[in-house]
Order: C-alpha cells, then sequence, then structure tokens
C-alpha cells in the first residue's frame, strides 16, 4: 500500500495530499530511509513522522483499505513521541 494512502485510511494525517505534501517535505522516514509518497509500506514497517515540534514514530500492524473511524487507530501502534526543542524554519508551516 502507498505511504499516502495508508496516512489518510489510518487517520495519522486526514487528507492524502496532505500526506503527500508531508512526505516530499521530507518528514517522513520508513525504517530510518527519507519516504516519498509513493512509497510502499508493509505490516511491520516503522514510521516516523514530524508534525510541527513532535516527532511521532509507529509501527504498522495492519493494512486496509477503508476502515472505520475507530477501527482506524489499530492499523498502528504508537512507539513514541518526542517533542523537539527547537523548529527548523524549512518545516514550520506558515499557511492558516
Amino acid at each position: 500500500m502507498r505511504l499516502d494512502k495508508f496516512l489518510k485510511v489510518s487517520r495519522l494525517i486526514k487528507r492524502r495530499t496532505l500526506a503527500k505534501q508531508v512526505a516530499d517535505q521530507g518528514r517522513i522516514t520508513i525504517n530510518d530511509k527519507v519516504a516519498k509518497a509513493s512509497s510502499v509500506v508493509k505490516e511491520s514497517d516503522e514510521l516516523a513522522i514530524r508534525f510541527g515540534q513532535k516527532i511521532v514514530t509507529v509501527k504498522i500492524n495492519l493494512l486496509k483499505e477503508s476502515t472505520k473511524k475507530e477501527d482506524a487507530a489499530s492499523m498502528y501502534t504508537i512507539l513514541k513521541e518526542e517533542k523537539l526543542e527547537k523548529v527548523e524554519l524549512e518545516f514550520v508551516d506558515d499557511e492558516d
């Protein structure tokens, strides 16, 4: 399954286009390698996603083409959440 689709279906990121933008900015890694939106993910992969001042690391448990909101969280396990002290300018989201 494509990375951008997994992020949308699992509801880690709300929209697939937003998932694509985040991946294109180099803010997502799969097993410590920078990932593109078209990268293929599989069960047991580790994703690290940078959201502003924090990095969320998750392990993929399950791949589904679609899921209900209540079941989306079962697709992954949060391994850790790291808060960053200083935000690098290239990762600041100025659009509101």
